[in-house]
């Protein structure tokens, strides 16, 4: 059976989101799943990658935090709390993230997991990215909350089209070599509903939690992210006429206009 890793990044707990990371985890357990978990605020994970997380790199040289991750890596000097979560990425078969959009992207807290976790010289390196990702065959399921609704999010919402604002992301963890699962949205999650809109909310978001068995029951067969395989591009990382294209972060026309 595979293991799951449930990445959890929301300070509160209690949160819907929190309430959401435990449905997967139950619904994984229930279909016999190995379990791992890493809720990062409450683990208090450092998401500020700096110099001084590495004591051995000179105090006379500039930091540069990829030389700095992948020595550590070949040192065996990475620190304790980045190789724990190392290891867990390198044993899960699957990885489900949970995490609310906050000013138009994921919390600061999951995008430092992103560049200290997925460290230099142990995750990726020049020759294994991409289609050589060491990743391959693996997958990643985003489960988001927007405060805005559904169509504030949409194409041509008013918020920015939830998509591309998951696209940076997606294209992290494409990177690495991982599949990527097509998302699942929970909209208009925030504490400002009062009355009857509060007791929509409610039942809308108590439908996800119960869902969330049937979600990861089909975990194999959902939809994947489309992306650009390597040979879609010509040797100077341009996308080749011929290819397609898949959205607007990598077209052929440059002055997109929707």
């Amino acid at each position: 059976m595979p293991t799951t890793l449930i990445v959890l990044a929301h300070p509160e707990r209690r949160s819907f989101n929190g309430a959401w990371s435990d449905a997967t985890e139950a619904a994984a357990l229930a279909q016999g799943d190995t379990v791992l978990r890493s809720d990062l605020c409450q683990m208090g994970f450092d998401a500020a990658e700096r110099a001084g997380h590495y004591p051995d790199w000179p105090e006379d040289t500039p930091f540069d935090p990829l030389k700095a991750q992948e020595q550590a890596a070949e040192a065996g000097t990475t620190p304790n709390e980045v190789q724990r979560e190392i290891d867990k990425i390198r044993q899960a078969d699957r990885i489900v993230l949970h995490f609310p959009m906050w000013w138009f992207a994921p919390p600061a807290i999951l995008k430092g997991w992103f560049d200290r976790a997925f460290q230099h010289g142990a995750l990726h390196d020049t020759s294994h990215r991409f289609d050589s990702g060491l990743f391959r065959g693996k997958t990643v399921l985003c489960c988001v909350t927007t405060g805005s609704d559904a169509n504030e999010s949409a194409h041509d919402g008013k918020e920015g089209d939830i998509r591309l604002l998951l696209w940076p992301t997606a294209y992290t963890l494409r990177y690495l070599g991982f599949d990527v699962l097509e998302p699942v949205i929970a909209h208009g999650v925030h504490g400002y509903h009062k009355g009857a809109a509060k007791e929509r909310l409610t039942e809308r978001l108590r439908k996800v939690l119960d869902d969330q068995a049937r979600v990861m029951a089909d975990f194999d067969t959902r939809p994947r992210w489309p992306f650009n395989a390597d040979s879609d591009f010509d040797e100077t990382g341009r996308l080749r006429p011929d290819r397609p294209s898949h959205g607007p972060f990598i077209r052929h026309n440059p002055d997109f206009d929707g």
